[in-house]
Order: structure tokens, then sequence, then C-alpha cells
């Protein structure tokens, strides 16, 4: 393989810059989002219109270097917007989350080529991504993924059952981590595979796409198993050219991911935040509004703190990486720090809503469910905590 040259980070974005788009984003949310995501969720419905609107607005190509038609912005400003959009509805995020992981590992270690074929149609959206590593019995354990691609001459074949995939079905291209060779560790034996499929279909070669899994939130946007059986794909999809590259190549995105995750549980949690603030001041009980007793205020107090806390870890965290510095440490700590102090944050929102927080009149009953996504997601908070935990200890050896 040609030795390819690794896109730069790109350089940051300047406060007018990035104000301007947010601004941009902030009217989407409030004009098509909020006013349309109780419905999406109760029907549990592919909201079509937000997505074709996301795509009309780059949204699919913030980060996507400007030479292959993206917007080439920083990973900053895309951890903002993820934040805006969880704001108006979480599950919106979720739509460029892989998609945005897909974009990130062919930029930083596809060939020109795989460059050229794909950032330019994932840029404008015409084509979606989904991020593929878990199976039924492989999530947080990676070594153990049994999903194989075995060479025969130009191709691979493919079998082995993928799950939680989200974009799954919609998407037009899945990044799936195989296992190409037998190694001692296993994780070395991992290749990254740039699958096509046809978008919406069930089935195309030797891929079956399942039905989308049911789910307590995140609701909208589909999550299906997808079994391979014998399918045939080309060499010239092994990301980067080289095969027992994946385990890297996936981690990396992940850290990505990790930091999605983290800007979206502050923007469920300040919607839940505000939404208190307002029903406390509106609502009255012993002559005089719910924010002036003093059990609601110091909820609220605590509300405030701990969101302005886990906004400055996951924009720690974004700068770090956007640097191309290694942020393992950073990404972690903020995805358990958000993700479970949204849920906190939520938990306390339904108590002051009282019996209304329980309704789904109010938007505190979705954002109560959807929370428990964050905690979940791209690696539970005890999985964060073992890398923490490990890279603490590496950074602090006993003298």
């Amino acid at each position: 393989m040609t030795d390819v040259p690794t896109p730069s980070a790109p350089d940051p974005v300047d406060d007018e810059t990035r104000d301007a788009l947010l601004a941009v984003v902030r009217r989407f949310v409030a004009d098509e989002v909020v006013p349309t995501a109780a419905h999406w969720d109760a029907t549990d419905t592919y909201p079509e219109p937000l997505v074709d609107r996301m795509a009309e607005l780059g949204l699919f190509g913030i980060t996507v270097p400007v030479r292959y038609g993206g917007a080439g912005l920083d990973l900053v400003t895309y951890a903002a917007v993820v934040e805006e959009l969880a704001y108006g509805w979480m599950s919106t995020t979720g739509f460029l989350n892989t998609h945005f992981m897909a974009c990130y590992l062919i930029g930083r270690f596809g060939t020109e080529e795989q460059r050229q074929r794909w950032l330019p149609v994932l840029a404008s959206g015409e084509i979606r991504a989904a991020y593929s590593l878990s199976e039924p019995d492989a999530g947080s354990d990676v070594a153990a993924i049994r999903t194989r691609a075995r060479r025969h001459g130009d191709h691979y074949v493919v079998d082995g059952t993928k799950t939680w995939l989200t974009n799954g079905r919609m998407a037009g291209l899945a990044v799936t981590l195989v296992r190409t060779n037998d190694t001692d560790p296993p994780h070395r034996g991992m290749s990254v595979l740039l699958v096509d499929k046809e978008p919406g279909a069930s089935t195309h070669g030797g891929i079956t796409v399942g039905p989308n899994i049911a789910k307590l939130g995140y609701r909208g946007i589909e999550t299906v198993e997808v079994v391979y059986d014998n399918h045939a794909v080309g060499t010239d999809a092994l990301l980067g050219g080289v095969e027992d590259q994946g385990f890297a190549q996936m981690m990396a995105a992940v850290e990505l991911g990790r930091v999605n995750i983290a800007a979206r549980a502050v923007g469920v949690a300040r919607r839940a935040f505000e939404e208190s603030m307002r029903y406390a001041q509106q609502r009255q009980t012993f002559g005089r509004p719910i924010a002036e007793h003093q059990a609601i205020s110091f909820k609220l107090a605590e509300m405030g703190t701990k969101l302005t806390a886990a906004r400055l870890l996951y924009q720690e965290a974004a700068r770090k990486k956007g640097r191309g510095e290694r942020a393992d440490l950073e990404a972690s700590m903020a995805k358990l720090f958000c993700s479970e102090t949204c849920w906190e944050i939520c938990a306390e929102a339904l108590r002051i809503h009282g019996g209304n927080g329980y309704a789904s009149e109010y938007p505190i009953e979705r954002l109560y469910r959807d929370a428990p996504l964050m905690i979940v997601g791209e690696g539970t908070s005890e999985i964060q905590k073992v890398v923490i935990a490990r890279r603490l200890l590496e950074e602090h050896p006993l003298r």
C-alpha cells in the first residue's frame, strides 16, 4: 500500500464562526425539532424531514475537510452543535454520531481512494454511515468479537452477527470490525471493512437487517441487528489497505463517540434544567412559587453547578482530541461525568415537576427515558472507570 499522508487536524474555529453556526442550529432546533420531537418519539417514527434538513444545513460534514466537500470545522464546534441538537431531541444527535465516527476513521486511516470515494457523499448526507462493533456476545469485551472475514482473492467473505447498529437500516455504509486472523492476543487480528449496503433495504447480498430493537428511549432512530451470511466485500474496502489494525482504529473512533455522548448528555441535562427553572418559578404551593422553597432552590443550585462543570469537561476533551493528542483519559472522564450528571439532573427535574413530570404532556418524561442511553452508550460508566483508573495509574506510578 502506498503511504498516504494523514490529514492534519483543522485549525480551531474562531468564536464568530462558531457562534454563527450555532445560531443556525438553534433556530433549526427551536423551529423544527422542539415542536415535532414528541410526535416522532411517541410514534417511534424515523424523522426523515429532520434528517433531510440536517443534511441541507451541512451538519453531516461539519468536520470533513473542505477538499472533500465538508466544512472542515474543529471538534469543539462539532461537540457544541451536538449539545444544541440534544437540547431539542436527543435522537437527532444519533444520526450524526456514528456517521461522524465513520468520517473520522476514513479521514484518519483510509487510503486516498477511500477518502475520495466516501467522504464527499458522507459530507453531503447523500449517504449516511453506521458504526458496527458490538455483537450479541461482545460489547464491552471487544476482543471477543466473532464476525469473521476470510480473504479469497480480490474479496473477503464475511460471516457473523452485529448488533446495536444506530443508523443500521438507513445507512449506505457500515464501518465494520471483523476478525481477519487468529492471533494471541486476539485483538491484534482484527480489521475494519467499509461495507457498502443499500439504504433502507432489509436484505442486500449476504446482509440481512433485522427489525428495529424496541427501546426505553432514544426513539425515532433505528437500532438494529445485522447478520452477514457469506457476504462478499472487495479487498479495496479494507480500511487503510492493511489488515490487523482494526482494534486500534475503532478505539480511536470510540474516543470521539464518547465526546459526542458527553455533549449530548449536557444538551439533555440543560433542557431538563431549564424546564425545571421555568416550572419552579411558575408552579405555586403554599402561596408562593416552589422555587422559593429551600428544598427546590437547593436542587436547582446543584443542577446548575453540575451542568456547568459537565460542559467544561466535554469541551476540554474535545479540544485535546481535536489537537491530535492522546485523549482517552479526558474523553472517558467527560463521558462518565456528563452521562451520570445528565441522569441525576433528569431525575431531579422529574421530582421538581412532581406528578406532571411523569406525564408525557411535559418533556421531562421523554428526557427521563432518554438519559439512561448516555450511561451505557459508547461504553458503560463502569468501563469508563476502568479506563480512567488505568490511565491515572500510568500517570502516577509508585516511585
